[in-house]
């Protein structure tokens, strides 16, 4: 089956051509497989990789743990909100495996804030109550960058920064602000600048740069399954866990 590319051209005028060309006899395939994904190779992804097993291995332990037992209000939110922080590094790193980067980057922030949620309700445990109600702006619910600012007050952090300084890059992914076009930007074929519609086939750096921003916070999101259920032995997540038996 053969790939496609279609990307639109930047232009000094008003408007901008669209540019639909098919490459010939194209060798790539149409979905790739961890034999042939096209990044294959790159160090902070063999790191996303080595990480996974021991995230999911962690994960089954603590369900296990909730089957059946009196939660707290903490835990019962930490039994939504962790699995879909894995979920979304999951589906990064599949959205990485088939080329598609700049989807890729526009789950990192919804990972960010589950994993600052976990973090944030450790810090200010009576804004359970906010959450319990629906997690509300109108409700005096804390954005992204007001619980960042928050973690770090309570941290007592001596190098403070600003919440907005922090999630600017992740809000103009999300809101489609100018900055954003630098995460799908391509060289078409003839070698001029263009914003890919689809896959992102030829930009390792993007690769890295989603696989740095993502490892952190995986990371972060194993550390909150102990912290919330602290009953359930910790994993290392530097070490390949083996092989288990039954699903969580």
């Amino acid at each position: 089956m053969p790939s496609y590319k279609a990307a639109f051209r930047p232009s000094n005028s008003k408007l901008s051509s669209f540019k639909d060309s098919k490459l010939a006899q194209s060798t790539r395939p149409a979905v790739f497989t961890p034999n042939n994904e096209p990044y294959l190779g790159r160090e902070l992804l063999h790191h996303f990789d080595k990480v996974i097993p021991t995230v999911l291995q962690q994960n089954q332990l603590t369900a296990s743990q909730t089957h059946g037992a009196e939660l707290t209000d903490h835990q019962r939110m930490a039994c939504i909100v962790i699995p879909q922080a894995v979920s979304l590094a999951l589906s990064i790193r599949e959205l990485i495996r088939q080329g598609y980067l700049f989807g890729a980057h526009v789950l990192v922030r919804p990972l960010i804030e589950r994993a600052v949620i976990l973090l944030y309700l450790r810090a200010v445990p009576t804004d359970i109550e906010k959450w319990k109600r629906g997690w509300h702006v109108r409700d005096d619910a804390p954005s992204l960058s007001k619980m960042l600012e928050a973690i770090q007050r309570v941290s007592n952090r001596s190098d403070f920064a600003r919440g907005a300084d922090l999630t600017a890059a992740l809000n103009s992914l999300l809101h489609g602000k100018p900055e954003s076009a630098q995460w799908n930007t391509i060289a078409l074929d003839d070698g001029s600048p263009g914003y890919a519609s689809s896959k992102i086939l030829e930009r390792p750096d993007l690769c890295d740069e989603v696989c740095a921003n993502t490892l952190p916070w995986l990371v972060i999101t194993m550390a909150m399954m102990a912290a919330y259920f602290p009953d359930t032995k910790p994993l290392n997540p530097g070490v390949h866990p083996t092989a288990a038996s039954g699903r969580g």
